[in-house]
């Protein structure tokens, strides 16, 4: 099966370049079993990878046009020759690997942990089934970064929109019944560029891996300001 990969070494490539690879196919082969295998023919190739199983989410790629995980992508799948490139829209560090610092800032700016008021109780804080399913379909991001690398507001605007990842963050702890800052946590999405800027393309919807809708959890958060208004 032929590959064609995006190739950049800041220390010795003035530009990037596409460089092709045959790869052997075997049943129920993933993406991440051929870049491995790419990796063997090339020892100086580099990408990240760890978990294996779509936890970790570190594996990160664009295939043939559309961000996916490696590691859960079945070969067979694809379409030859098959193109790898890394997510878009994020600085490369060095062939498929990017920078996903800002990313990580965007994610730490919507404070994404459980804050009281009250102090702490003695015993766990009960929520009822309801409250715990609201949680659902939000609390379950891998942080792999193939949502807001296909988001354009993300590309356009990285430092200003905070992108659909930590829009679903920022939703997840506004429907946490055990959180007791919700209008600080609105407050915080005030202005023109931290949640308005989503334009609901559904890029990201579409390239979530596990299946997860950050556009929905936007208008979630627009809903909860026109109601606290």
């Amino acid at each position: 099966m032929k590959y064609r990969v995006y190739r950049f070494n800041p220390e010795t490539d003035r530009k990037a370049y596409m460089q092709e690879f045959d790869v052997e196919v075997s049943r129920g082969m993933m993406l991440r079993d051929a870049l491995l295998q790419i990796q063997e023919q090339d020892e100086s190739f580099t990408f990240r990878h760890s978990c294996g199983e779509g936890v970790c989410g570190s594996d990160g790629v664009n295939v043939n046009g559309s961000n996916k995980l490696a590691c859960t992508t079945p070969v067979h799948e694809l379409k030859e020759p098959v193109d790898v490139r890394p997510l878009p829209g994020r600085p490369v560090i060095r062939d498929l690997v990017v920078d996903m610092s800002q990313f990580y800032k965007q994610y730490k700016s919507v404070d994404p942990w459980l804050v009281r008021k009250e102090p702490m109780p003695q015993k766990e804080i009960l929520q009822t089934p309801a409250q715990r399913d609201a949680l659902d379909g939000l609390y379950e991001c891998i942080m792999c970064g193939c949502c807001s690398t296909a988001c354009p507001s993300f590309w356009w605007n990285p430092d200003k929109f905070l992108g659909p990842q930590a829009l679903l963050t920022a939703c997840r702890f506004l429907a946490d019944s055990r959180d007791q800052t919700g209008t600080e946590r609105l407050d915080n999405l005030e202005g023109p560029s931290k949640l308005f800027r989503c334009h609901s393309r559904m890029n990201c919807v579409e390239a979530c891996p596990i299946g997860l809708n950050p556009t929905e959890a936007s208008g979630q958060i627009e809903s909860s300001r026109v109601w606290e208004a």
